[in-house]
């Protein structure tokens, strides 16, 4: 509750400054949790709106803008202070398979906050990271191994940029389409440990709080849950002898 409270409080300060100054004003990157204070505090100021991005569509960490109302018709685009680097091993013959968790874990050793950082997207034997503008450089000649692996990294090109992330499908029967029952198949978990989740904030459906385990999910919905990961409910078809309804989720691996 102290780091809510703390990001409002940043997040007033930026319209403030957007206001007095009349430029747009950024965070850094945001999660999920973040995202929706950002949003809830900022439609309390009518002399300001806020749009967030994350260098393609789809992100999940995102840097959100502050624009004053009155400059909004004068701006051609907002110029979000995201880059993205291309990291890609120095000897592929030699390379380890490397995760998500491997590049996160090399940038912060190395020091970096996690803030100044996006998503990760890895693909096949290069990852692509998003991060603040004015630490792209710093990054580039800072990561140079990522476990075992030597890598080389360079600022690329983000427009039109588009990643898929890998996904398992998993089907079983629940016994509705509330939202702890759809998590406890696309988690493989108990409704009732899950239930501590959602009352606590820390589920979010298509990027917003959701705090209501009754919550009815519908096809399509991208549900994430802090230290849990993410799926996509897939829709149900069909019913067991018992009357439960088989459902399809996508997880995220």
């Amino acid at each position: 509750m102290e780091k809510d409270g703390l990001a409002e409080k940043r997040i007033r300060e930026l319209a403030s400054r957007a206001d007095a100054r009349g430029i747009v004003t950024f965070t850094d990157f945001l999660n999920l949790n973040e995202q929706n204070i950002f949003f809830d505090t900022i439609q309390k100021f009518s002399f300001v709106k806020g749009e967030t991005f994350g260098g393609y569509e789809g992100a999940e960490r995102r840097i959100a803008a502050v624009i004053p109302r009155d400059t909004q018709d004068c701006m051609s685009e907002i110029p979000w202070p995201v880059q993205c680097i291309r990291i890609v091993p120095r000897s592929p013959k030699f390379a380890e398979k490397l995760s998500h968790r491997d590049f996160l874990g090399a940038l912060m050793h190395l020091g970096f906050e996690r803030s100044i950082l996006g998503d990760i997207a890895v693909a096949d034997e290069e990852a692509f990271l998003f991060c603040v503008s004015r630490f792209s450089e710093l990054i580039c000649s800072e990561l140079t191994l990522v476990r075992h692996t030597q890598v080389k990294c360079m600022v690329c090109d983000m427009s039109g940029f588009a990643w898929t992330p890998p996904t398992e499908t998993l089907r079983g029967s629940i016994a509705s389409v509330r939202l702890d029952a759809v998590m406890a198949l696309g988690f493989g978990a108990s409704r009732s440990s899950l239930l501590s989740l959602i009352e606590g904030g820390s589920v979010f459906v298509n990027g917003k709080l959701v705090t209501s385990n009754a919550y009815a999910l519908k096809e399509g919905d991208i549900v994430s849950a802090r230290g849990l990961g993410r799926f996509r409910y897939i829709g149900t078809g069909g019913q067991t002898r018992k009357g439960r309804t088989f459902a399809e989720v996508e997880r995220y691996v």
